[in-house]
């Protein structure tokens, strides 16, 4: 997996599909360098409701990377 090309600036939505943000950094582990946590930048409607800005949320959260990045559930971010 190439990190720049295959997640930075990819779409993110949450469990119910609706968009929270894009992909704007990632943070691996150094030894490993496996993707411990993605930084998402909220965008659109999410901006508006919730407090703006970056979150940081863990590999974990993650259910499925396609075309969009899925979270496991609404209330990931």
């Amino acid at each position: 997996m190439r990190i720049k090309e295959d997640l930075i600036n990819k779409e993110v939505l949450d469990g119910g599909a609706d968009l929270i943000g894009k992909v704007i950094d990632v943070v691996m582990d150094k030894d490993t360098f496996e993707v411990t946590d993605l930084v998402i930048k909220k965008t659109g409607i999410t901006d508006q409701i919730k407090a703006g800005g970056e979150n940081v949320v863990p590999s974990e959260l993650v259910k499925v990377i396609g075309d969009k990045i899925l979270l496991k559930s609404d209330d990931d971010i």
